[in-house]
């Protein structure tokens, strides 16, 4: 490149400001149009012109690093003795404590302590900081609202792809149906899920036997898995032992697990001694030690168990109603029940649709059934005693949920509608005595209040697709708990309206079941009486007196009640008639 000019400056002269002055203007180069060039230019028509006006712009992404959380827990033991002394060996504590009563200064110590502690008993016997000032106020606030539900979490099943960005997730892939709920006693902020399959022979080789206990606070994964030796069927937290679960299998086995030894098993029940069929129903009993369960599986036995020593069962029972003790006739159990506040007693649902009411207590095998309650045209799915009642109970079978007494046993007092669904599951309210939930097949949830209205729930919820197969409520019994066949947990939180005891329930629940009973009992003595004469007449002995011959025949009753029916129906017509007349 060849250098024209050359400028040659100092230094120091470069970068000063430049340094403008006005002058006229002066035209540097005068170009003259040229006509002949316009031949040369193609019109176009019409011109299109695009401008954009927006300011260029770049999008970045950033990832924050994910925090992982993990839940410690400490164990408090009993402290404050001296090293060389063993608080769990009692002679060394009684010997520790004659030596220091024995002390000067022990009596001036509890002198001096006893002050203080009179003075905050006084004024905790002074001032209830818990009462309710304000009840009636709140409770008639309540009865206005109408009653809903709202979801407030989802368990549910997705593969370990998804793991990472959807918490709460169970990572198997084979669909497991959720097959028992179980509220962990203390506060009910974890819930404890067993996982089955319980299609016959449907069970394939990859399919996890895991099942899990879920933290609803920390819920990104479950807090702990459970690795049964057969996948669980039921699953029970202990009532006096947090820490604690029982577990029936699918194969027969009872199990029994410890949170703070980890994932497996403590100890499993062995196979010869322990169930044939799968587990359907595990409750703790109320004994001193807390160690005591039983058990009830479609094998027709209940057995009954002390988890420190599984290797056989304390007790066996045959569920024979003919009271002969053999197996092969025994009725096949699929729901159990227990009341702690009645603890010789108990019940079983059967498949054959029969719930049969036992005592443990009684002398002898035969005499330990006591009863038999037939109204359900398939399996007893659900059994539950009314916790305010004990005596009524609701059973789920079939298309219909039953409330039955103990003291007529040869059909229920109260019933719901034949739904179009499976009915699978069921459980009374744990705060209002006439207020009951259900599951279905279809995936809806009904919550029913019989002193609102008897032939349609009153709150009836759309779960899921799949069928709804379990069902748990809290002790509080605002959250309630549904398991699907696929194996999602919803948790519902209900409204005030329909976990808040109402003004003068308990009474007007307590007719209504009391009016109820008697009812039946006279139609069980009208349909006996009936018998009877039915009986007399095929024998040719009709022996019946007087007045019962003079009594009017069952047609005639029934016109007679018809007729006077019709005739209150006209006369309320009339009624109407002339009160619009006179407006």
């Amino acid at each position: 490149m060849e250098i024209v000019y050359v400028y040659t400056k100092k230094r120091s002269d470069f970068g000063r400001p430049c340094n403008f002055s006005e002058r006229a203007a002066e035209v540097a180069v005068d170009i003259a149009p040229d006509p002949g060039a316009a031949a040369a230019f193609v019109p176009r028509n019409p011109v299109d012109a695009h401008v954009q006006h927006a300011s260029d712009m770049s999008e970045h992404e950033v990832n924050t690093e994910r925090v992982e959380v993990e839940t410690r827990g400490v164990n408090h033991t009993e402290g404050g003795w001296p090293k060389d002394v063993n608080p769990h060996e009692l002679e060394q504590t009684i010997r520790f404590r004659k030596k220091v009563e024995k002390d000067e200064n022990y009596i001036n110590t509890i002198t001096h302590l006893g002050t203080l502690m009179e003075h905050c008993i006084k004024q905790n016997n002074a001032i209830n900081i818990y009462e309710d000032y304000f009840g009636e106020e709140e409770m008639a606030e309540v009865e206005d609202e109408p009653p809903s539900a709202k979801t407030i979490n989802v368990i549910s099943k997705l593969t370990s792809v998804f793991h990472v960005l959807l918490p709460k997730r169970d990572p198997n892939i084979t669909k497991r149906t959720a097959t028992h709920l179980s509220w962990h006693p203390d506060g009910c902020k974890k819930l404890a899920v067993a996982y089955s399959s319980l299609e016959f022979q449907q069970n394939m080789k990859d399919m996890s036997f895991d099942s899990y206990i879920w933290d609803l606070e920390n819920s990104n994964k479950p807090e702990l898995v459970l690795k049964p030796s057969s996948p669980l069927v039921s699953l029970e937290y202990n009532p006096k032992d947090s820490h604690i679960l029982a577990g029936g299998c699918y194969n027969g086995q009872i199990a029994y697990w410890d949170t703070r030894k980890g994932r497996l098993p403590v100890e499993v029940s062995t196979v010869e001694f322990s169930h044939r069929d799968p587990v359907y129903g595990t409750i703790w009993l109320q004994s001193k030690t807390g160690t005591e369960c039983f058990s009830a599986s479609t094998d027709g036995q209940v057995l009954w168990w002390d988890i420190r020593k599984l290797s056989e069962p304390t007790e066996t029972l045959v569920l024979d109603i003919s009271r002969k003790g053999l197996l092969e006739n025994a009725l096949g159990a699929i729901s159990l029940e227990f009341e702690p506040t009645m603890p010789t007693k108990f019940m079983v649902g059967t498949e054959q649709g029969i719930i049969i009411t036992c005592n443990r207590k009684a002398k002898t095998p035969p005499e330990k059934i006591a009863g038999t309650y037939s109204g359900h045209h398939g399996p007893v799915y659900a059994l539950s005693r009314n916790p305010y009642y004990p005596k009524f109970f609701l059973t789920v079978g079939d298309w219909t949920a039953r409330i039955w007494s103990e003291e007529s046993k040869e059909s229920s007092i109260m019933w719901t509608k034949y739904h179009l669904s499976y009915l699978t599951d069921g459980c009374w309210s744990t705060v209002r005595p006439a207020v009951f939930f259900t599951t279905k097949m279809d995936g809806t949830l009904d919550i029913w209040d019989f002193l609102f209205k008897q032939n349609d729930p009153s709150l009836s919820l759309k779960i899921c697709d799949e069928p709804l197969f379990s069902l748990r409520l809290q002790d509080n019994g605002c959250v309630v708990g549904c398991g699907s066949k696929l194996g999602t947990v919803t948790l519902l939180e209900i409204s005030s309206g329909l976990c808040t005891l109402q003004k003068n329930e308990k009474t007007l629940a307590t007719a209504m079941f009391e009016r109820e009973t008697k009812r039946e009992k006279i139609l069980e003595a009208r349909h006996r009486e009936m018998r009877l004469k039915e009986r007399a007449r095929a024998e040719g002995r009709d022996e019946e007196p007087r007045e019962e011959a003079e009594e009017e025949s069952t047609p005639e009753l029934l016109e007679r009640v018809r007729s006077d029916f019709l005739e209150a129906i006209e006369a309320e017509l009339r009624r109407r008639a002339q009160a619009e007349a006179k407006r």
